[in-house]
């Protein structure tokens, strides 16, 4: 009787390790697992109480909801710039929704579906401020970005090294450089539209987006190279967002007075 209870503890305990190995990956589990970010306004946002808010976040929660899963069952890792591509080629995501660009070389590793959203780089200067129209505008200004992002360098690229040594201050993320833009050590702040109108969204009426983008990002769901159906799954969800009013409700719920600048769905890539 003892060696049956101990071969019972045992494929119990063999059980349940492999429903944890399984809830922790991407895939043979009940949850569908997302990477997203968690620090960024209006897009992709841990709160205070556990939960999650932002563009991205609804995005994923529709996708969810179309393809089976209530909201229990989503589960959210964060995801940042430099393990994207990891989190869906290891199988951690069944799905990454953080603010991630469609390009020609990402397509080698991974497969998107969408895109949900387009954007590109843009300018956020104080409301008060009218003496900045466009980018060229950003030659005599003080500028700040964030380090390791590519939105400073295409201005570096733009008006050159001397411009950068003069004119550039890099903080360690965009959150950072709003009291220096608030408090005039700087002009304007330079990144993707979508996240100067997160962070100016919790300043109602301080800030002005330019709105005149100079570049193009188109946000992706990034899954696996070879998983044809579910990206075959997740576009018919998009396309499904756009057109019942669901993609809409996101941009004005997340973008505040910015949501004026993204009102056009675009277009889904099947290839």
């Amino acid at each position: 009787m003892r060696v049956r209870r101990i071969g019972a503890v045992v494929i119990a305990a063999a059980a349940a390790a492999s429903l944890t190995a399984c809830g922790g990956s991407g895939s043979g589990s009940d949850k569908f697992v997302v990477g997203i970010k968690f620090d960024q306004p209006g897009l992709g946002q841990k709160q205070p109480d556990g939960s999650y808010k932002g563009f991205d976040v609804d995005v994923a929660k529709y996708i969810a909801k179309e393809l089976g899963y209530t909201d229990d069952k989503i589960e959210y890792k964060e995801a940042i710039s430099a393990n994207r591509e990891s989190f869906v080629q290891q199988g951690q995501v069944n799905a990454v929704i953080a603010t991630y660009s469609i390009t020609d070389d990402r397509k080698k590793k991974i497969s998107f579906a969408g895109p949900y959203l387009i954007t590109g780089q843009d300018i956020l200067t104080r409301a008060d401020d009218t003496t900045i129209a466009s980018v060229e505008d950003l030659k005599d200004k003080k500028v700040c970005g964030a380090q390791g992002s590519s939105s400073p360098k295409r201005l570096i690229d733009k008006f050159g090294a001397p411009w950068k040594d003069q004119y550039l201050t890099e903080q360690q993320g965009y959150g950072a450089c709003l009291p220096l833009l608030e408090n005039k050590q700087v002009d304007a702040i330079s990144t993707d539209a979508t996240i100067l109108a997160g962070f100016a969204t919790q300043s109602p009426g301080k800030f002005r987006l330019v709105g005149k983008p100079f570049s193009e990002e188109k946000y992706g769901v990034g899954i696996k190279i070879d998983d044809k159906e579910t990206r075959d799954k997740i576009n018919i969800a998009i396309e499904k967002m756009f057109k019942d009013g669901s993609w809409k409700k996101a941009v004005d719920a997340n973008f505040g007075e910015f949501g004026t600048f993204f009102t056009t769905p675009p277009a889904v890539e099947r290839y």
